[in-house]
């Protein structure tokens, strides 16, 4: 599967370039560049040149805007996938792996960091002091990513704006930042018209699949809500996602709200210690599940981790996510 996800990809960064010279011009380099970021202005003094990633989806941000040189290294655990068959793996090669766990003042100190870009759980963190603010008073500016700003309706709650449009938020601030507003146009061009293309095959009112997207948990479920990623995975590739009511994005729900709903597909998070096939093996057998349809009909698919929280990858889980959701309609 990676490999036809790399070969689909491939293109796009022919297309779009990797590691090219980027477009500011001498003058504009040292100009301060103002952006929106999680509602508010935020005004970066200088184009960064030494930035520091957290997790996959951010880092390969970077890397389809050909932004390698610009960063001095990111944080990934190695549970997020295979990287050596990736469009991105020259970037990733030039690139130093600071950590396998979550960012530190310490990594970022060591790695002479000039912007630090994470979100909130994915790097940013109240526990141990690991946010914008804290790093701020060190001088180092942050970026964080749009899908994990948090919004006003609780202090932990996160998502602001549907998921794509996050992702366009973010490709195009980082373009207006490094000076490859070009570069990012093209790729929310590109972007937009795969998924337009899934959407146009799509099954339609009533024949749309309900989908449960499941990360991991026994005891609980850790799902997604309507602000995360798999929101628009699944309704972009005709599905309808049961949790669209919850108002968070990466967020942990009830059993009992999984069984009222009776999702008819049940989506699959790929990463971490527990494996797809175990996470697999684990609902067909669990017993307040076995009368959703989803379980009867042994209907669960997998994406990985990177295709199911904002990224560069989106598209291509929606195309591949859209072509099962159409065989799953075919048959209810």
């Amino acid at each position: 599967m990676r490999k036809l996800l790399a070969a689909a990809l491939c293109c796009l960064v022919v297309t779009t370039g990797c590691g090219a010279k980027v477009e500011r011009s001498e003058d504009a380099k040292s100009a301060a560049v103002t952006l929106t970021n999680c509602g508010r202005e935020v005004t970066y003094e200088k184009v960064p040149e030494r930035v520091v990633t957290n997790d996959v989806g951010i880092t390969e941000l970077m890397l389809a805007l050909g932004l390698e040189d610009r960063m001095a290294g990111f944080a990934m655990p190695d549970d997020k996938g295979d990287l050596s068959d990736v469009p991105w793996k020259d970037g990733y090669d030039k690139v130093r792996w600071l950590s396998k766990d979550q960012l530190t003042k310490e990594n970022v100190l060591d790695a002479r960091a000039d912007l630090v870009f994470a979100g909130w759980n994915y790097g940013f963190r109240e526990e141990g002091g690991f946010t914008p603010e804290a790093l701020g008073k060190l001088g180092i500016p942050s970026y964080i990513l749009t899908e994990s700003c948090r919004n006003s309706r609780t202090k932990s709650s996160r998502g602001i704006m549907p998921p794509l449009d996050a992702l366009y938020a973010d490709l195009t601030n980082l373009g207006k930042l490094f000076g490859v507003e070009k570069r990012a146009a093209a790729l929310i061009a590109d972007f937009k018209k795969r998924i337009a293309d899934v959407r146009a095959k799509a099954p339609s009112g009533t024949d749309r699949p309900t989908v449960f997207l499941y990360d991991s948990g026994r005891d609980q479920p850790f799902t997604s809500g309507r602000y995360a990623a798999p929101e628009q995975i699944i309704t972009e590739s005709g599905g309808v996602n049961v949790m669209h009511d919850v108002a968070d994005s990466w967020t942990t729900v009830g059993w009992e709200s999984v069984v009222e709903r009776n999702p008819d597909v049940i989506l699959v998070c790929d990463y971490g210690d527990v494996s797809a096939e175990e996470k697999k093996k684990f609902l067909l057998s669990h017993p307040p599940l076995r009368d959703v349809s989803a379980v009867k009909n042994r209907r669960i698919f997998t994406l990985d981790y990177v295709d199911l929280v904002e990224s560069p990858r989106n598209p291509s889980a929606i195309a591949r996510f859209g072509a099962y959701l159409r065989t799953v309609a075919g048959k209810r």
